[in-house]
C-alpha cells in the first residue's frame, strides 16, 4: 500500500507552480504583448503606427483633392475649427485662438489599445483658451467589436458632459491604413459594426456620436447606407472649393474638413452654422 508523504506532495505542487510561472513569463515576453498591457482585448490586433492615423490621413492618399490651405470664400454663418492628433505634438492653442479658431476635435484613441500621448495638452489646452472641443476615435473595424471600441473610447477621453464646451465624440470611419479598404468586412457587416459602436456610445454618454467619413469610402464600404443620416451629425472631409456630394441619408453636413494644409496645424474645418448652433450641438 503506498505511503502518503505530505512533504513530497508539497514539493510536487511547488514544482508545478514554477513551471506554470515560467510558461506565463514566456507568454508575456512574446512580440506584441505590449499591446495587451495597454488594454488590448481578446481578438485585437497590434497597431503598427497609430501616430500616423488621424482624421483624413488616408483621404488624400486615396481620393486626392487640391487645397491651398486657405478657407473657402463666400460661406455664411460658419465657425472655424481644427482637428489634431499626436502627429501635431504640443499645440499652440493661443495662436489658433488668435487666428479665429473656435472649436477643436482631438484624437483620443484607436482600436482598443492606443491612446494619444498628447491628449491632455490638446484636449485641455483647447478648452483652456476658450474653445469648444471634442474627442474622436480612429476606428479599426477588423481589430475588435464596435462595442469594445466605443467603451475604450469613452474610458480614455471620449466621454461627454453638458458643460457647454464639450462636443459629442466623433467616430472616424475611413480607409484602412493597414490593409483592405473596408477592413475585410462586407457592407452589411460594416453597417452593423457602426451600429454597435453607436448604440454603446449612446448608452454610455447619452449622445449620438458624430460620424467622420468621406462619400467615396462610405459608398464603397457601407453600400451607401442611409441608416445613420437621421441620427448622427456628419463630419465630411473634402479638400476642394465645396463639400460636394454627401453620403446617403444626410441632407446636410455638420462639419467640413476643407484642408489638410492649414495654418498652425494642417487640418482645418468649418462648422455649418453660427456659433450659437455649435453651442447647441455641444449642449445636446
Amino acid at each position: 500500500m503506498p505511503v502518503h508523504r505530505p512533504g513530497s506532495a508539497r514539493r510536487a505542487l511547488s514544482a508545478l507552480i514554477g513551471i506554470l510561472a515560467a510558461l506565463l513569463a514566456m507568454t508575456i515576453a512574446l512580440p506584441g504583448s505590449a499591446f495587451a498591457a495597454q488594454g488590448q482585448g481578446q481578438g485585437d490586433k497590434a497597431i503598427p503606427h497609430p501616430e500616423d492615423d488621424w482624421a483624413g490621413s488616408q483621404i488624400a492618399k486615396h481620393e486626392g483633392g487640391s487645397t491651398t490651405g486657405e478657407a473657402p470664400t463666400g460661406l455664411l454663418a460658419t465657425v472655424e475649427g481644427v482637428d489634431v492628433s499626436s502627429h501635431q505634438g504640443n499645440v499652440s492653442w493661443s495662436t489658433l485662438w488668435s487666428s479665429g479658431v473656435r472649436f477643436a476635435y482631438v484624437k483620443a484613441t484607436e482600436g482598443t489599445s492606443y491612446t494619444n500621448q498628447y491628449f491632455a495638452q490638446q484636449y485641455n489646452g483647447s478648452y483652456n483658451v476658450g474653445m469648444i472641443r471634442g474627442a474622436y476615435h480612429f476606428a479599426l473595424p477588423d481589430n475588435s467589436t464596435g462595442a469594445a471600441q466605443a467603451n475604450y473610447f469613452v474610458d480614455h477621453g471620449g466621454g461627454w458632459s453638458k458643460d457647454g464646451k464639450t462636443l459629442p465624440g466623433a467616430l472616424d470611419m475611413e480607409y484602412n491604413p493597414y490593409g483592405a479598404t473596408c477592413y475585410g468586412l462586407s457592407a452589411s457587416a460594416m453597417v452593423n459594426w457602426i451600429k454597435s459602436f453607436n448604440s454603446t456610445y449612446k448608452s454610455r454618454t447619452g449622445r449620438d456620436p458624430v460620424i467622420y467619413t468621406s462619400t467615396s469610402w462610405w459608398k464603397t464600404c457601407t453600400g451607401n447606407s442611409a441608416a445613420f443620416g437621421g441620427v448622427n451629425p456628419l463630419w465630411i472631409p473634402r479638400y476642394g472649393s465645396s463639400v460636394g456630394e454627401l453620403p446617403a441619408g444626410w441632407g446636410f453636413h455638420t462639419i467640413w474638413q476643407y484642408t489638410s494644409t492649414g495654418p498652425t496645424v494642417g487640418d482645418h474645418n468649418k462648422f455649418n452654422g453660427a456659433m450659437d448652433r455649435l453651442q447647441a450641438l455641444a449642449n445636446g
